[in-house]
């Protein structure tokens, strides 16, 4: 069924979490602009806002909260471990200099940024973060671009699954494996890049422009919609207003199941960012 627009949906994380399906990314939003972005966001309808203590603009996002009428309450608020502090004791400290960045009580989700296979700690830092959810100071804790031998590495070594993996997906790299391990586990999938950035291959794509020219939408708003229909929870950037409110307006409408079916059918992109298996540092052109 279609929602209000400008209203998203919640998804169940488990232990009585709820999520909002569709959130404001600040990925390589500068430190300067985060908090006006952040209120206009939330002035805009977002209530899930996602940062990182890699992006450098946590201080902002929390300038923009502690400014915002809307109740913390309201607010879901997730930011992530940086890579260079894997291992037990690092995490928890990491943990609390993004609190105090933030100049919040608890987040809402916190995760662990990036596996790092090369230094064989992401266990023992899943180990962390599961005492940290003990706190109750992180509602609900995950993994953002974990592979599928990861996933079952930690969840192997402690019984706890994530409630979110945070992944490379769009147009072009469906991850249905993935997904379908994550739907196995419990886990909720979460998609960063959601529009392949922007890639023309994917947004001029006759799957999308067409199902956008029969409602009277942007390939933008088709593509984020496609997202939602599979699942995912989505997190796209947006540098304006205008662009934000359009984000946003997604939840009016549906595509039919051969629509979703032909959009995820796309091969044109594949992997943008760096991949899980390998990745040691943050590459320029990655989306998260």
């Amino acid at each position: 069924m279609s929602t209000k627009a400008g209203t998203a949906p919640n998804v169940q994380l488990g232990a009585g979490v709820e999520m909002p399906q569709l959130g404001l990314g600040v990925f390589q939003v500068p430190p300067e602009r985060t908090s006006a972005l952040v209120g206009d966001g939330i002035n805009a309808g977002y209530r899930s806002i996602d940062t990182a203590a890699a992006y450098r603009n946590e201080a902002g996002v929390g300038d923009a909260i502690a400014r915002s009428e809307v109740a913390r309450a309201d607010l879901f608020i997730t930011t992530k471990l940086p890579n260079t502090e894997h291992g037990h004791a690092k995490a928890l400290a990491a943990f609390e200099r993004s609190l105090d960045q933030l100049g919040l009580d608890y987040v809402d989700l916190y995760l662990i940024h990036w596996p790092i296979p090369s230094l064989d700690l992401y266990v023992e830092t899943w180990q962390a973060l599961i005492e940290i959810a003990g706190t109750e100071r992180a509602r609900a804790i995950g993994v953002s671009n974990f592979n599928a031998d990861h996933l079952e590495r930690i969840i192997a070594a402690t019984g706890v699954a994530p409630a979110v993996n945070q992944v490379e997906l769009h147009p072009g790299f469906a991850q249905a494996e993935l997904r379908e391990v994550h739907a196995r586990h419990g886990i909720v999938t979460e998609s960063w890049s959601p529009l392949a950035q922007a890639d023309r291959r994917v947004l001029e794509h006759s799957a999308i422009t067409d199902a956008a020219a029969a409602r009277g939408k942007t390939a933008a708003q088709v593509i984020l919609r496609w997202h939602i229909q599979l699942g995912c929870v989505v997190i796209p950037k947006a540098s304006s207003p205008q662009r934000q409110a359009e984000n946003i307006d997604v939840f009016d409408f549906e595509l039919t199941g051969e629509e979703v079916i032909a959009i995820a059918a796309i091969d044109v992109v594949g992997r943008i960012g760096g991949d899980p298996a390998t990745f040691v540092t943050q590459p320029e052109n990655a989306d998260d």
